[in-house]
Formats: C-alpha cells, structure tokens, sequence
C-alpha cells in the first residue's frame, strides 16, 4: 500500500513540475519530433510553417513502430515520424502542406492511355456520358508526362477513380483494366 502511495506522490510531483515549467513557457509546449526527412514546423508566437515542395519518387519509408518522443511541456506535440506535410504549434499556428508528389510514369502507363484515348475516339458520345471528361483527364496526364516524365500523384489518383467509380460509359473499354492497373502499381 505505501508503494502505490509512494508512487501516486510521485506522478503528482512530475505532474506539478510539468505545470509550473510549462507555465514559465509562454509559447506552449513546442514540437518534438523523432525522425524528419521533408516538411516544415514552426512554433511560437506568430507560428507558421509551409511545405510547397516537389517529392519526385516514392514517399520515404516512415518508422512507424517508433514511438513518438515525449511531448514537450503542456500544449505540445510530439510526432514519431515525419516525411513531408507541415506541423506548426503556439498562438497564431498555421500550418500549410502544398506539397505535390511526382511519380515517374511508366512506358505500360503511356501505351495504356494512349490506347484507351483511341477506343474513345471512335465511341459515340452522348450527354452525361463521361467520356469527355475521361478522355480530357486521359490528355492532361499525357501532356503532364510528355513534358518531364512524371505526374502528380493527386492526378493518378483522381483518373484511377474515375475510371473504377462506375461514374462513366469508359467501363465498357477494353484498354480499361490496364491503365487501372499501371496507375495501381504506381501509387500503391
């Protein structure tokens, strides 16, 4: 009984010492952070932190068992790991993740759009259809990889969804399954 009593005075002393040295922070508690590899964090004050960058490739693999570190102080935040995104944390906090990922397309990808763009050439169109709006999704990701080889991820997946939503007549394409499936392999 006196081990737990001992204990429980315990925790209420680090609790107390927690309070009065968040206390003498003004700011809050700040951001700690175990693994960082891209993004931007601010903290303080007038706190903001933005992150417009290009990642070309595949996202960095993250350390997902690790524990986020201790949070430092009343009103902090810890995170375990971190690639890419915006983290800001104190009075006027603003965090912005503008960010784009660009994936290298594949030549399977290309040859796929470029037959599935044929197959709609010679489909009869008809109001609400669909499939100008494929066909026009299908155009930008060709001029996009044209232009430097790779494609927004937000794009890939924004197409993949449109072609499997069962939104459109595509379905009935039989270059369908193929340009679903490169784009899969892509952003998986």
């Amino acid at each position: 009984m006196t081990d737990d009593r001992h204990e429980r005075d315990e925790h209420q002393h680090e609790d107390d010492e927690h309070r009065r040295e968040s206390d003498r922070s003004p700011g809050g508690g700040g951001i700690s952070i175990g693994s960082l590899s891209g993004g931007a964090v601010s903290q303080g004050d007038g706190a903001r932190a933005e992150d417009r960058s290009d990642r070309v490739g595949e996202r960095p693999a993250t350390a997902a068992a690790t524990p986020p570190p201790p949070a430092p102080g009343r009103g902090g935040m810890a995170v375990g790991s971190m690639s890419g995104g915006a983290l800001a944390q104190g009075r006027d906090a603003r965090a912005v993740d503008a960010s784009r990922q660009l994936l290298t397309v594949t030549p399977e990808l290309l040859a796929a759009v470029r037959e599935m763009r044929m197959e709609l050439s010679h489909r009869v169109r008809t109001p609400g259809d669909g499939l100008d709006e494929v066909d026009g999704e299908l155009a930008e990701l060709q001029a996009e990889a044209g232009l430097t080889g790779q494609a927004r991820r937000t794009r890939l997946t924004r197409l993949r969804t449109l072609l499997t939503s069962g939104a459109t007549a595509a379905g009935g394409l039989a270059s369908l399954a193929a340009v679903v499936e490169a784009i899969s392999r892509l952003v998986a």
